[in-house]
Order: structure tokens, then C-alpha cells, then sequence
């Protein structure tokens, strides 16, 4: 239970499934209520599908280039804490997808795996988070993916709430929240960063 709970905090302020909303509300503006629940269950269900094969074939992927999972969760504290930067700085680019891609995003008849479940809910930083939480047995293994299926359906609850989310929150309350999540993400960054250092350094740490 507690790697599950671990797993869900880790992964869910590195998936900030509320960034996504803005980009859900103007791919689907024309569509019902209902089509918009499909596209975000269907979404989420990709997400799961990409964290999963991320989490069990990124240990392959590492040895083959002769990758320490140390040095992987150092580039992962780095790209986290850029982001996190990013989503702490007033006025910075937040937009995980360009508008180019947005428009072209547009012009698709299904939006759900590309842009929403790659890259908005799993790009690279919530890839190099899934292969830095790999564990040792298999049943800490399934609860992990549990974790994956968690953050999954909270994720779908958020983005078929988007619109009511939107109206309740408004600008300040969404730019607020955007903060907490950085703030939250900016400390995972480091906490994988400064793990890492250790586990490669044991002397600066004593």
C-alpha cells in the first residue's frame, strides 16, 4: 500500500493532469459531453498503455546503452525541475504542446492519443519518473502499475470535470494551482537529483 500511495503522489504532480485542460476544452469545444468523456477515458487508457511499457521496457533501454538508472534519475530531477521552473514563473511558456501542433491537433478525428495522452499526460518527464521507480519484486511491480491505473482516473476525473473545473477556479484560482503543482514537481525534481548524486557520491552525503 505504501509503494502504491508513493507511486500516485510521484507520478500525479509530474502528470498535472490540470495543465491539460485548457488544451481539452479547445480540442473538443464542438463536441457533447458525452464525446468528450470518451476522448478523456481514452486518453487516459493510452497514458496507462505508455507508462507501463516505459516502466518495464526503460531498464532494457538503459542497459543496452550501458545507462545507470542513477544517471537516468539525474537527467529526470533536471527535466522536472526545468518544467517546474517553468510552471512556477510568471508569464513563462507553460504550453506543453506549440500552437502549431494545437492546430494541426485540430484538424485530427481522434486527439486522444496524440496530443493529449502523448505528450500532455505522458511526456518525458512522466517516462523518466516510471523507469526511476522500478522496483525489485513483482508484487511491488503490480502495485506500481496500480499506481499508473490511479493517477489514470484522477487524471480522467479532472479532464471530464475540465469545463466545470474552469468556471469554479477562473484564471486565478487555475494560475494558483499551477504554482502548488510546480512547487510540488520542483521538489520531486530535487529529491531525485539529490538521491541519485548520493547513491553515485556516498562521501558528500556522509
Amino acid at each position: 500500500m505504501q509503494i502504491l500511495l508513493a507511486t500516485f503522489t510521484t507520478l500525479f504532480s509530474v502528470v498535472n493532469p490540470f495543465s491539460a485542460m485548457p488544451v481539452f476544452l479547445t480540442l473538443t469545444d464542438a463536441e457533447s459531453q458525452r464525446e468528450r468523456t470518451s476522448v478523456a477515458l481514452r486518453a487516459c487508457t493510452y497514458m496507462v498503455c505508455i507508462l507501463t511499457i516505459a516502466y518495464f521496457g526503460g531498464q532494457y533501454v538503459l542497459n543496452f546503452f550501458g545507462i545507470n538508472i542513477n544517471h537516468l534519475r539525474i537527467a529526470g530531477g533536471i527535466l522536472l525541475m526545468r518544467a517546474a521552473f517553468e510552471l512556477l514563473t510568471p508569464g513563462a511558456n507553460r504550453d506543453r504542446v506549440g500552437p502549431a501542433a494545437l492546430a494541426e491537433s485540430r484538424l485530427k478525428d481522434d486527439i486522444s492519443f496524440v496530443p493529449l495522452a502523448m505528450p500532455m499526460l505522458s511526456g518525458p518527464g512522466s517516462m523518466a519518473v516510471c523507469i526511476g521507480l522500478i522496483r525489485p519484486t513483482v508484487p511491488d511491480k503490480l502495485f506500481t502499475v496500480l499506481g499508473f491505473m490511479l493517477v489514470a482516473a484522477a487524471s480522467f476525473a479532472i479532464l471530464v470535470s475540465s469545463l466545470r473545473l474552469t468556471k469554479l477556479l477562473g484564471r486565478p484560482g487555475m494560475a494558483a494551482l499551477a504554482r502548488i503543482m510546480g512547487f510540488i514537481t520542483l521538489a520531486i525534481g530535487v529529491n531525485f537529483f539529490a538521491s541519485a548524486v548520493g547513491a553515485l557520491f556516498p562521501g558528500l552525503t556522509r
